[in-house]
């Protein structure tokens, strides 16, 4: 059975006269009989009861009538769903994050997504960078917001900055080192420090002892943690002072202060990941957004670790 069928027997119906019925289909009359009769023969019942100057549904007509036009009404909402899909509209977006991406770049980037892509269900996951760069592999996200510097990146990812951002000293409020103006790298040498892992950014953590030693400074890590937010509590707690992004500033917490450094005047920052393969409308609007929200001076290809330093 054709849709078109179906489309024609709604037609007659409703206007109960073949001529009329067909002028609306713009069709010749004895086509559109012709066309009934296909759809008659095919269902083995009469739709119509014919007379000479007058048409009128039959018993089987009028039972199947609403079922047509839920048919029919069905398959323009599957052109309409189909359309809206192809261009974004519509969809599923799985995005990954770290957490530092909640002071920086991720609000403000699903903030005016969400208002103009609401029909776009949203999935996040909450990853380091490195994990977030093996699903991209996998194809388990379609993109991630990954810290900077990146240690590697695997050559069918693509990946552009969104937010270049300064790395502060974080010490406790009453720490000796909290009045000094100008701070240098080289006053924390023998300091206890707070840091990540290795693991969770290798290109910030090689970026980070890299500036440490060209400073002369002899970095004692008393202290990891996986999380920034969770090192900025260390260092509240007064275990250790702490070298951070600038965008923590966002979630300040009373008894931590943050101090520029000349030797931290570096490049960090969170930039869009994804498989450069990926044609996906959904993950093309999401990219288009995201960029919309970025200066276009600051969308270059991720700085390397390598030449971060």
């Amino acid at each position: 059975m054709e849709l078109r069928h179906l489309r024609y027997f709604v037609t007659v119906a409703e206007e109960l006269h073949f001529t009329r019925a067909a002028e609306r289909l713009h069709l010749a009359q004895p086509a559109l009989s012709i066309q009934i009769r296909q759809l008659e023969q095919e269902l083995g019942v009469d739709l119509f009861l014919r007379a000479r100057r007058r048409v009128k549904l039959s018993e089987p007509g009028r039972l199947i009538l609403e079922q047509a036009r839920r048919v029919l009404d069905g398959s323009e909402q599957i052109k309409v769903t189909a359309r809206r899909a192809a261009t974004g509209a519509l969809g599923e977006l799985r995005l990954g994050f770290s957490g530092a991406a909640h002071y920086s770049a991720l609000p403000r980037v699903l903030r005016d997504y969400r208002r103009h892509r609401r029909g776009i269900k949203l999935t996040l996951f909450e990853r380091t960078s490195e994990a977030q760069v093996a699903m991209l592999l996998r194809g388990e996200i379609d993109a991630g917001l990954i810290r900077l510097p990146l240690a590697d990146l695997p050559p069918s990812l693509t990946a552009v900055t969104l937010v270049l951002e300064p790395l502060m000293v974080a010490l406790p409020r009453t720490h000796r080192l909290a009045r000094e103006r100008p701070l240098h790298l080289a006053a924390l040498s023998g300091e206890p420090m707070i840091m990540f892992p290795r693991t969770v950014a290798p290109g910030l953590y090689d970026l980070i002892m890299g500036l440490g030693q060209e400073a002369g400074a002899a970095f004692t890590i008393a202290q990891e943690a996986g999380q920034i937010q969770t090192m900025v509590s260390l260092v509240a707690a007064g275990l250790g002072l702490a070298i951070v992004p600038f965008s923590i500033r966002n979630a300040p917490l009373e008894d931590v202060i943050y101090r520029r450094v000349p030797e931290l005047g570096r490049v960090t920052g969170m930039a869009l990941a994804y498989d450069r393969e990926n044609r996906s409308p959904v993950l093309r609007g999401f990219i288009k957004a995201a960029l919309e929200r970025v200066p276009s001076d600051l969308r270059t290809e991720t700085i390397p670790a390598s030449a971060a330093h």
